[in-house]
């Protein structure tokens, strides 16, 4: 008892902060359900946006269209995306998580029964290729209202120790949505017949969790805030919000830099076929580096977001990641250009997929951290877009320093073969170049996170805090 009445201010007022923050901030277990379904509905979204994309000749063969008209299939999704990333924003930040997620979940499963409705009107019906658009339209007007939500989910319902494994687990859906669809298309579909089977098995689950979004999400907020930033919730309004970014160096500096991030990683998976089988590499063994690209991606992300929680060290780790990620670019931009070097490709595209996927989860808490408090919709939803926004100009950039060859003996590509060195090693440079302005330019405060202890420990923390992280 005496060393008790002896133990100092500081103490005193840590224990009593720790004793408040226990009394006061609460986690329900109901969390992991809210989490299951944002994966489940991120996952299924992805599915249905790539499922053409794997089986191109046997979808031309059966929607009896041009391989254009069966790639635009999954480029409305990034068409439409863009514009309507803004209204999924202000549906985030404004009507709330509850309302978002159930929209978001129907439209999905409105889109996917179309395109095995439209399959029911007769194979080769020249309203068919419409009717399968407008089902992959639905689903595109469908994937901003769910791809912004793991920032949301995490900061409203889950605890300052789990937020970034939370925007993890529900960030990591998506890129498995698109590994399933990979592997399950071209495993159900070996003739154009087998179409109409193939989207009945990616509406089906979609129907499903349409309908456990709609019972299982009751509230866009748990019963009381896990957090003294979910409790004192002021976001402000969006167009303030989107103002307030504009001016925020630090935030314009993520944007720029994830933006091309993003950029390289769709250029990769899009362009990977197109690189590998210039040198002779089969479509079987592209469609396993993609695989691995994944997978290890999913690993990467894990590890990262669980340090990060115990930690708080989201500069340090983006800063780190993104390096090794401009290196294992540069890698790949080399080996590619190699013939029979699988296993050496087969090793880097792990890697790249390792540190590109790492990065995600935390530079999304960390645009929150940096841009607190304007919603976490408009922050992570404005990363999305630069992402988009950079990816068609790298694709078209990329595309035009292509160079047709004479001599492709080697080649598994067909009549068209093109040589990819220089635009392998422009995307090797912008990588580099975005990384190093990264590394030297970013520096911020962690601002949710002073909110947080301000609201716990009082002004003095706070300040002590603010002061650790700029040094």
């Amino acid at each position: 008892m005496e060393e008790d009445d002896a133990a100092s201010p500081d103490v005193r007022r840590g224990s009593n902060a720790e004793l408040k923050k226990l009394l006061v901030f609460k986690s329900y277990r109901r969390r992991w359900l809210v989490l299951m379904v944002v994966c489940l509905i991120n996952c299924s979204n992805a599915t249905i946006w790539l499922t053409f994309a794997p089986v191109p000749n046997q979808s031309s063969q059966y929607l009896m269209v041009s391989l254009d008209k069966i790639n635009l299939l999954s480029m409305v999704y990034m068409v439409v995306s863009i514009p309507l990333s803004f209204v999924a924003t202000w549906m985030l930040d404004t009507l709330g998580l509850k309302v978002t997620l159930i929209l978001g979940s129907w439209l999905n499963m409105f889109g996917g029964l179309l395109r095995f409705l439209g399959t029911q009107w007769g194979h080769g019906d020249a309203v068919l290729y419409v009717v399968v658009f407008l089902g992959q339209v639905l689903g595109a007007m469908a994937q901003p209202l769910i791809i912004f939500t793991p920032t949301k989910v995490a900061a409203l319902w889950f605890p300052e120790h789990q937020r970034a494994t939370a925007n993890m687990i529900t960030s990591m859906s998506n890129p498995l949505g698109i590994l399933l669809a990979n592997i399950i298309s071209p495993m159900l579909t070996q003739t154009a017949a087998q179409i109409p089977n193939l989207l009945l098995v990616y509406a089906l689950p979609a129907c499903v969790i349409c309908c456990l979004t709609t019972l299982a999400v009751r509230s866009s907020v748990p019963p009381t805030p896990p957090s003294a930033s979910a409790e004192s919730s002021t976001s402000e309004p969006f167009l303030k919000g989107f103002k307030l970014l504009l001016t925020n160096k630090a935030y314009l500096v993520l944007l720029l830099c994830f933006g091309s991030g993003v950029a390289v990683f769709t250029c990769f998976f899009t362009l990977l076929v197109q690189i590998l089988c210039v040198q002779g590499y089969t479509n079987d063994f592209a469609g396993l580096c993609g695989a691995l690209f994944i997978v290890f991606g999913i690993v990467g992300a894990g590890a990262l977001g669980l340090y990060v929680d115990k930690t708080k060290k989201f500069i340090e780790a983006t800063k780190i990641n993104m390096s090794f990620f401009a290196l294992a670019c540069i890698a790949f931009s080399v080996v590619c250009l190699v013939p029979q070097q699988r296993a050496a490709v087969a090793t880097i595209c792990s890697l790249f997929g390792f540190f590109v996927f790492s990065i995600y989860p935390v530079a999304m808490e960390l645009s929150v951290e940096c841009s607190y408090p304007v919603g976490e919709a408009t922050s992570a939803g404005l990363l999305f877009i630069s992402g988009q926004l950079l990816s068609v100009l790298y694709l078209i950039v990329l595309q035009a320093f292509t160079v047709q060859l004479t001599d492709s003996h080697r080649s598994t590509c067909g009549d068209a073969v093109l040589s990819w060195k220089v635009p392998m090693l422009v995307l090797a440079g912008l990588c580099t170049l975005f990384t190093c302005f990264f590394v030297l330019v970013f520096h911020t405060r962690y601002r949710r996170l002073e909110a947080e202890e301000q609201a716990i420990y009082g002004n003095s923390a706070t300040s002590e805090h603010a002061t650790n992280v700029e040094t």
